[in-house]
């Protein structure tokens, strides 16, 4: 469903705590500049989601985002510019230029 890369888990890893848990919720909402936009936080199991283990944490993914986000890469990159987490969604028509936001 979501694949991510080592760089990706890695940095996820790095921000687990104990008040973390060890999940975290990908997402998709309305929003952005292209209609709909990507979400992360650190959240509990609720009914419906899809949960995948990763590399030390378990990926939460409700059903309505799990459409949305069927074949996406995320990735974390450093640059001279800024980090952060990026994804690559093949579901995309089109995305704004911040990466953050697409249309389906």
């Amino acid at each position: 469903m979501i694949e991510m890369t080592d760089a990706a888990r890695a940095r996820v890893k790095e921000l687990l705590n104990d008040e973390t848990g060890n999940r975290l919720r990908v997402f998709v909402q309305s929003g952005g500049c292209s209609g709909f936009e990507y979400g992360m936080a650190f959240d509990e199991v609720r009914e419906g989601d899809e949960v995948v283990e990763m590399d030390g944490f378990s990926l939460l993914v409700d059903q309505d985002s799990a459409r949305a986000l069927s074949g996406v890469k995320v990735d974390f990159v450093e640059s001279l510019t800024g980090s952060g987490f990026t994804f690559m969604n093949p579901n995309a028509r089109s995305s704004c230029g911040c990466g953050h936001s697409f249309s389906a």
